[in-house]
């Protein structure tokens, strides 16, 4: 079974979805929209749970993870990408924070585990 990928590397990965999603909401109601909107850390946390769901599943993971050459595949040793289903349940655990802070010795966050999935490197 692969290893699963380093947090720092992981980390590195959110921080690069996060300026993307941020972006993409900036872009959308403009900078200052952006500044004075009291929701609009919600705005961004929408499209970052969007984005991670969708690339996840076509891709085998968000943008940020796909940058840094990660990958999230299935617990089973396929190798193959996670179905639609579990990569909402996944971003939804991520962005709830308290999931991924929580895991066991082989790296493996509680998001991963109730989805059945690993973050592996593409290296």
């Amino acid at each position: 079974m692969t290893e699963t990928a380093s947090w720092p590397r992981r980390m590195l990965a959110l921080l690069v979805d996060w300026v993307a999603s941020t972006l993409v909401v900036v872009f959308a109601i403009g900078w200052a929209g952006w500044l004075e909107d009291r929701a609009s850390g919600f705005y961004v946390l929408g499209v970052f749970a969007l984005e991670s769901t969708i690339l996840t599943a076509l891709a085998g993971g968000s943008f940020g993870k796909l940058a840094t050459r990660l990958r999230v595949v299935r617990d089973d040793g396929s190798g193959r990408p996670l179905d639609l289903l579990r990569c909402l349940l996944r971003a939804v655990l991520v962005c709830l924070v308290i999931p991924p802070l929580v895991f066991r010795p082989d790296g493996r966050g509680l998001h991963d585990m109730a989805v059945g999935s690993r973050t592996v490197r593409l290296d």
